[in-house]
This record gives C-alpha cells, sequence and structure tokens, in this order.
C-alpha cells in the first residue's frame, strides 16, 4: 500500500524524464488540477469520451469540457470548446453520434445536444423548458430518452408560461400536502421526475411515463433511474411504490408504451430495488436490491430477470459479503463486471451468472467502468488513490493490470513533494480488527516525534477507500507536517453485512470505542506526539467529533463539520419525513437519549471549530449553530465557519482554499504542525 506516484509519473512521462518533486500541496495548487468525470465508450472500443473540468480559482468557477481519449493511449484532444459546461457524455449504437447535456447561449435550462463523430458541430435537438438530464440511447441510434422534471398535466409551452410567471411574480410562497421537502440543497416542488423521447433530428419530445402513474424518484432521479433495451428498446425504470408519504419503497417497473401502464418486477420487497440494467441481448434485467428498508447501508444484492422466462434470480453466491455496485455487463450477457467495495479499496470484480465472484485489480481504487461491445471489448475507467486523482485508465480484463490513457496532471503532480501512505489494523470494539490509513508528511523521519490529525468519516456507512478527496484531502494536511490517520470504524461499508449494521440503532457506541483505541494505536507509536493528537470530521463525523465531545478523549482540539449535534432537530432533514427503522423519538424504545450528541453539552471542554452551510438540508444548519452558542455560553474556546451559499460540501473554489486555511490555523493552534 505504498506510495505509488514515483512509478505512475514514470509510466506517464518516460523513464528518462526527470521528476523533480519539492512543493508541498496546498489548497491552490489541488484546485489547478484538472478533474476527470466517469468516461463513456464508443462502441467499437477505440476511443473514450469524458468531460474534464479546469477551475479558474479568480472567477471562483469551473469550466468542463468533452475530451476525446484513444483507448490505445496513443493519445487525446478536445471535442467541445464552449463557454458552457458540457457532461452525460453517451455514445450512439452505431458510434455516428455522441449525445451530452449542456446550456448553451440563449437556453434557459440544460438541454440535450449530439455531435456527429465523424466531424462538425454539436447541434441542439430540444428545447425543454424544465431541463434535460441523463440521456440515453435506444438500439437504432435514431432516438433518445432524457428525464425531466415537469408537471405531467401541462405540455412543454404551458411548463415555460408556469416558469416565468412563477419568476416574475412578488408572491414567492410555496405549497406541500406531500414530502419529500428538499434534497440535499434544493427545495422539491410539485413537478415528478419522467422519461420522454426524442428523435437524433429533434422532434417535440413524446412523454413516455406520465400516464402510468408513476414517477421516477423525485430526489434524484438521474441515468441509474432507468435503462433502455437495447434489442426492442423496452424500457426499465424505477419508481416508489407505496403511496404513504412516510414510506419509501423504490421499485423496478416495465413500462408499456402502448397502454402507458407500468408492471412491478420487485412487489413485495420492502427495501430499495434500484439501478435497472437490461443485457446486451436483451434477455436479462440487473438491478440491485436491499432488503431493509430505511438502511442505506444494507448490502446490495443483484438480481437477475430473466425476460424469456420472466424469473427473477438473486446471484448463486449468496454468501458474497458485498454490494454489488458499479456494474457494467459483458458483451456475451454472461456476467458483470462491478466497482466493489471491498474492505478499504474499491476493486474491479468479475460477476459471472454462474460461478463465484473474482476480484481483477489490487490495490488502489478503479471504478466508474464503462466496457464496449464485440468479440474483444475494451474495459475502462477511473483509477485513484491517495496521491493520484482520478486518471482515466484501460483495465486488462484478464490480468486486471491498468493502463493509463490521459496526460492530465502530470507535470502539476510531479512538483509535489507528497507523502507515503499504508494501511493498518488495530483492535477497536469488542477486539475487532478495524483498518486505518496512515498518510505520513513528506520526508517522514519515524525517529522523530510528529503531530497527529485521526479524521472521522462521515455515512457512517461510508467507508474510506484508497481515494483522492477534494474535500479532505489526507496528503495536502500531511503536507503541513501531519501524520493524517482515518479508521474505518464499526458501520463503515467494504467488511460486510454484519460490520455495517453493527452500530445500529446506537451509532454513538462502537465508532466511539474504535476512535478511542485508534487514539491509543496512534500514542503507542513512537514516532507520535500524543500531546499533539486532535480529530476532525463531517457529517457523521462531525457527528462523532460531538460525541468526543461529551466524553473523555485525548484529542487537544475537534473541528466538527456539518455536525449532526441534536438527534431530536434532525427530523428536519431532507429525509426526515420518511419512517425510521427503529422507535422515533416520542416513541418508546428510542435510543435518542443516549445517542444526541446534544445531552453531553455539561462535559463540554474540548476547543472546537464548528462549520456549516446554509444550503445544507441534508444536515440543517440549525445543528451548527446550535452546537457554537452552546460552547460559548460553556465558554469554551470555539470558532464557527458559516458559509452562506454551500450546502453539505464546500464546494466552490475560494471557500474551499478558505476552508482548508482555517482548518489548520485552527489545528495549529493546538497542535503545532511538524516533527520534534
Amino acid at each position: 500500500m505504498r506510495n505509488r506516484l514515483a512509478t505512475l509519473l514514470l509510466l506517464s512521462l518516460g523513464a528518462g524524464s526527470a521528476v523533480i518533486a519539492a512543493e508541498p500541496l496546498s489548497p491552490e495548487s489541488m484546485w489547478a488540477l484538472e478533474r476527470l468525470s466517469p468516461p463513456a465508450i464508443a462502441p467499437d472500443g477505440r476511443h473514450a469520451v469524458a468531460a474534464v473540468t479546469r477551475y479558474d480559482i479568480k472567477e471562483d468557477k469551473g469550466i468542463s469540457d468533452l475530451w476525446l481519449f484513444a483507448t490505445d493511449g496513443t493519445g487525446a484532444r478536445i471535442l467541445t470548446t464552449d463557454s458552457s459546461n458540457e457532461s452525460n457524455p453517451v455514445f450512439s449504437p452505431d458510434g455516428r453520434w455522441l449525445a451530452f447535456v449542456a446550456q448553451r447561449g440563449e437556453d434557459k435550462a440544460p438541454q440535450l445536444y449530439v455531435l456527429p463523430m465523424a466531424g462538425g458541430e454539436a447541434r441542439r435537438i430540444t428545447s425543454v423548458p424544465t431541463g434535460v438530464v441523463a440521456p440515453k440511447w435506444y438500439g437504432d441510434s435514431r432516438r433518445l430518452a432524457f428525464v425531466s422534471r415537469v408537471w405531467p398535466d401541462l405540455e412543454f409551452p404551458a411548463m415555460a408560461e408556469r416558469l416565468k410567471e412563477r419568476s416574475e411574480s412578488k408572491m414567492t410562497a410555496r405549497v406541500w400536502e406531500g414530502a419529500p421537502l428538499m434534497y440535499w440543497d434544493q427545495w422539491i416542488d410539485e413537478r415528478q421526475a419522467h422519461l420522454y423521447r426524442v428523435s437524433v433530428d429533434g422532434d417535440t419530445p413524446q412523454a413516455l411515463t406520465t400516464r402510468s402513474g408513476l414517477e421516477l424518484p423525485r430526489s434524484l432521479a438521474d441515468a441509474t433511474s432507468y435503462d433502455i433495451d437495447p434489442v426492442d428498446g423496452q424500457i426499465a425504470f424505477v419508481a416508489d411504490s407505496d403511496p404513504a408519504d412516510n414510506l419509501v419503497d423504490l421499485d423496478v417497473f416495465l413500462l408499456d408504451e402502448a397502454s402507458g401502464q407500468a408492471r412491478n418486477l420487485s412487489a413485495g420487497n420492502e427495501g430499495s430495488d434500484n439501478v435497472p440494467q437490461w443485457s446486451p441481448d436483451g434477455r436479462l434485467l440487473a438491478f440491485a436490491r436491499q432488503t431493509i428498508r430505511g438502511f442505506y447501508g444494507d448490502t446490495r444484492r443483484l438480481v437477475v430477470y430473466d425476460r424469456k422466462g420472466k424469473t427473477q434470480l438473486v446471484m448463486p453466491h449468496p454468501h458474497w459479503d458485498r454490494s454489488a455496485d458499479g456494474l457494467v455487463w459483458w458483451p456475451d450477457s454472461r456476467g458483470l463486471y462491478g466497482a466493489i467495495d471491498d474492505a478499504s479499496t474499491v476493486r474491479v470484480w468479475e460477476l459471472p451468472l454462474r460461478g463465484k465472484p473474482r476480484p481483477l485489480t489490487g490495490p488502489g481504487n478503479v471504478g466508474a467502468l464503462a466496457i464496449s461491445g464485440g468479440r474483444d471489448p475494451v474495459l475502462v475507467g477511473l483509477r485513484e488513490s491517495f496521491v493520484e486523482p482520478p486518471t482515466l485508465v484501460r483495465i486488462d480484463r484478464r490480468k486486471g493490470s491498468t493502463t493509463r490513457l490521459d496526460s492530465l496532471n502530470v507535470e502539476r503532480l510531479a512538483t509535489f513533494a507528497l507523502g507515503h501512505y499504508e494501511s493498518v489494523k488495530y483492535a477497536g470494539a469488542n477486539d475487532a480488527p478495524i483498518q486505518m490509513w496512515i498518510n505520513y508528511p513528506p520526508g517522514f523521519d519515524a525517529g522523530k516525534r510528529w503531530p497527529v490529525i485521526l479524521l472521522l468519516h462521515g455515512g457512517p456507512h461510508n467507508g474510506v477507500t484508497d481515494a483522492w478527496s477534494w474535500r479532505w484531502n489526507a496528503q495536502l494536511f500531511a503536507a503541513k507536517g501531519y501524520v493524517v490517520a482515518w479508521h474505518n470504524f464499526h458501520g463503515s461499508s467494504g467488511f460486510g453485512q454484519e460490520f455495517a449494521d453493527a452500530i445500529n440503532p446506537r451509532q454513538d457506541a462502537l465508532p466511539y470505542e474504535d476512535t478511542l483505541k485508534a487514539a491509543q494505536w496512534l500514542a503507542a507509536q513512537p514516532w507520535t506526539d500524543g500531546e499533539r493528537m486532535v480529530a476532525a470530521g463531517g457529517s457523521y463525523g462531525g457527528y462523532l467529533a460531538s460525541i468526543l465531545l461529551g466524553r473523555a478523549h485525548p484529542f487537544k482540539a475537534l473541528v466538527a463539520h456539518a455536525a449532526v449535534y441534536n438527534g431530536y432537530t434532525q427530523i428536519g432533514s431532507d429525509f426526515g419525513f420518511a419512517k425510521s427503522r427503529f422507535p422515533e423519538f416520542w416513541e418508546e424504545g428510542s435510543v435518542l437519549a443516549q445517542t444526541s450528541p446534544h445531552l453531553g453539552a455539561a462535559n463540554f471542554r474540548t476547543p472546537t471549530l464548528v462549520i456549516h452551510g446554509q444550503l445544507d438540508y441534508r444536515v440543517p444548519v440549525n445543528h451548527g449553530i446550535e452546537l457554537y452558542q452552546t460552547l460559548k455560553k460553556l465558554g469554551v474556546p470555539s470558532k464557527l465557519i458559516y458559509y452562506p451559499n454551500e450546502n453539505h460540501w464546500v464546494l466552490k473554489p475560494q471557500n474551499s482554499i478558505f476552508w482548508y486555511r482555517e482548518v489548520l490555523e485552527w489545528i495549529g493552534r493546538y497542535a503545532k504542525p511538524g516533527a520534534e
């Protein structure tokens, strides 16, 4: 698990290139790096297309263009240079066209464009007032489907008029009788997410799902919410089948276009059925199934529907204890590849329909898979690690090795002094083995004593994998002279169902103990200065920081970003309407009196930096204000950073740079950086 940067740079620059690494990674230099989005691949496998985003820090914005990459590694070129952002590229089945989404010129909302791959300019084929997302081709290469959030009882001209009236009206009230109210950082109005079809020639889009009485998930309808059979155009889509406002039961439906009605393929399962994907031969439909309602960390099991036999089969390896994610079908329809969260690393796995799953790739994350057709299909994806931003690679389907296809960021990365990193294990709660990543500072000397930052990940069912993070970059913290640890406490994904569910409903107990034992392990290392240890986390990690604040711990300071501080007021979150898996706070058996951090306020002593965004509807801003004002009332050294224009994450360049500076300044007050 050691630093692979030198090897990667030699592969990219050539063995004879001189690489001089001297500059520490900084927030500014990190934001100067280009960012790759998940790729699409041409049917013949010769090229891949991905959006590349560059940020202008001064202007505080990013511009995304589409790039074409040869999959034999011979080069790349830019496809689009418009000042708008392009996204969601998809090749037509015959390879003649590339469809994408952009908001150009006079477009008032994102629209669907097609670009001829033989040469020429992109052409807009929709003028939908409510905008377009998630395009997909039909098998005939003459039609596309897309998603738009619409008023299903109105035609597009009437929708445009309603949007205009709302934007100009002095009356701004909105009314709800159902749920959800909001999602992430947006309020959700009465519009519904529906599928439409349009010709590549640009005719009037035809509504597909409005007559079904169903709608795609209102909170987030995207490319994973539907799929089109490449043989005859049969549509499978995801919708909530439970009419109750306080329950969500996502199921997979088959649409009968003639009648407009839909048939439920997954009725009877209370958990979520999601991400439908047709096999290349059109016979099989795969989707991911969770069986526990209200538990987003439940293992996602692969289910296959046989269209000919009209039967469902859970994959014949029920003891495989990993979630089936990031799936793409083999061209022969006999199995799938998956990008699987596997014990702190996202690996490519082979998932044959008959036979046992097999890991294909080794160390380092590899995901965002795309595969071509043909007898010798080409598999591409994004590779990343703690020291490598997402990089486009070709994946050897037999050996699992990866070959870099882009040269983005190579020269910039060659100027950075990055530290090495490794994976360790220690005995956590109940003596269970807990995996933890350690990122060391550049020039680390084990004979000296270093300060330590223990990062607390979010979720809680989102494990830390060997990946580059733009928001909590371990190497950036390490560059300032800290050893940075990041542990996968009980509840983390990638370690099996039992490990993930072990913390429910008491989400405080085992992760708290795992964190204390991580601190003990770190303090026992000869290179650790136990008087200079801090802990920092966001979302659930902010919750865990707030739990530490009210209980015994060894940390000299804490950082609580977007922290769930008051479990009782968390009902105001975007998912607060949904009935919980466990007793509510007014019901017998509720554990909130033991798990809500605010009830430990009498023990608050540790200096704490509190950070929150106004547009955070996942953990509403009142949590940060309550925590900060409690600390002030108690006289505990504290500081509040409030972002009026950020959500659960800090996403704007200048805000992010400020965030890193302030977090490091706060940590530095109580844990001086550098070796002693």
